[in-house]
C-alpha cells in the first residue's frame, strides 16, 4: 500500500501536459547545448587571446563566460523541473547545438566575430521556443527565455560594437 502512494506521488502534475513538457525540455536541451558551446568557446578565447586588445578582451571574455556558466545551471534545472534529464555530455551537446566548435586559435577580432555569431545563434535558439512555451502556459520557462535572450542580444551588441571602425 505504501509503495503505491510513493508511485502516485512521483507523477508530475504541474499543469503542463506530458507531451508539452517533453517538447519544451527538448527545446531547452538545445538551448543548454548552445549555451555550453558558447561558454566553452568564450572560455577558450579568454585563455588564448593575444594582441593589442589582450587585456580588454581577456577581461570581457571572463565576464561573459562567468555569466554563461551560471546560466547553464538555470537551464538544466528547468529541464529537470519539467521532469526530464538534462543533457550533460560533449556527445549530446554536439548533437543538439546549432553552434559549431571553432578549431585552432583565431586572431583576436575573429574571436569577437565568432562570439557575436554564437551569441546571436543562442538568442535565436531561445526565441524559437516561445510559441510552444506560450501555448503550454509555461511562465517559468518563458521568463528564463526572456532573460537569456536579453543577455545574448546585449552581449552580441557589445561585441559587435568592437568591430566598428
Amino acid at each position: 500500500m505504501k509503495e503505491n502512494k510513493l508511485k502516485k506521488a512521483a507523477k508530475l502534475d504541474i499543469g503542463i501536459s506530458d507531451t508539452d513538457r517533453a517538447k519544451i525540455a527538448l527545446g531547452l536541451s538545445g538551448l543548454l547545448a548552445d549555451s555550453y558551446t558558447l561558454y566553452l568557446t568564450t572560455h577558450n578565447f579568454h585563455w588564448n587571446v593575444t594582441g593589442p586588445m589582450f587585456n580588454t578582451l581577456h577581461l570581457m571574455f571572463m565576464g561573459q563566460y562567468t555569466e554563461q556558466w551560471t546560466a547553464l545551471d538555470l537551464i538544466a534545472e528547468r529541464i529537470r523541473a519539467l521532469g526530464h534529464p538534462a543533457p550533460g555530455t560533449y556527445k549530446e551537446f554536439v548533437k543538439l547545438a546549432s553552434i559549431k566548435e571553432i578549431e585552432g586559435v583565431p586572431r583576436a577580432m575573429d574571436m569577437v566575430r565568432h562570439l557575436v555569431a554564437a551569441q546571436e545563434a543562442t538568442a535565436r535558439t531561445a526565441r524559437k521556443l516561445f510559441p510552444l512555451v506560450e501555448k503550454a502556459n509555461d511562465q517559468p520557462t518563458a521568463d528564463l527565455l526572456t532573460q537569456r535572450i536579453e543577455v545574448h542580444e546585449k552581449t552580441a551588441w557589445m561585441l559587435r560594437s568592437m568591430l566598428e571602425e
